[in-house]
């Protein structure tokens, strides 16, 4: 029988993405977080290349016309708040619930607006985008202040 390699959350905390800003994964006895392990790009060029599109749909998207616009723009931060949602459900760190939970929403609202064919907050949608992530990144320094670490964990 050959011998597997380990996925990044079966590892033993020390793999750790972003130079150890993250915290150590859970561990990944399930079967789809074990598939999630392998399909979600955490280190490297990988995830450089993932927020470059991200940062390149966002950049593309005003040369559209309004409907259009925004639905490149609802694309990025649906596949933004796709990435967080997994990152969190793989190690939980506190700005990913931020910018999940608020990356999704702006998605599903820009989807809306795309479907009417116009903006209903002045073509502001890349502002709030941007405001998501500075909030995610306030919370998370809160969150460390308070806790010591930058994971949701309960206190034991």
């Amino acid at each position: 029988m050959a011998s597997q390699t380990p996925t990044v959350s079966e590892t033993d905390g020390r793999n750790r993405a972003l130079c150890g800003w993250s915290p150590p994964d859970l561990v990944a006895g399930a079967r789809l977080k074990r598939a999630a392990d392998r399909f979600l790009p955490r280190t490297g060029i990988p995830v450089v290349a993932f927020f470059v599109a991200i940062a390149a749909l966002l950049l593309l998207a005003p040369l559209f016309p309004r409907r259009e616009e925004l639905a490149v723009d609802g694309l990025a931060a649906l596949a933004a708040g796709g990435w967080c949602a997994i990152n969190f459900w793989l190690c939980r760190q506190a700005h990913c619930l931020v910018t999940a939970g608020g990356w999704l929403a702006l998605a599903l609202f820009t989807f809306f607006e795309a479907g009417l064919g116009r903006t209903l907050i002045h073509g502001d949608e890349q502002l709030v985008f941007l405001g998501i992530f500075v909030a995610s990144l306030v919370f998370e320094c809160g969150w460390s202040a308070a806790r010591g670490s930058n994971a949701l964990v309960r206190r034991t």
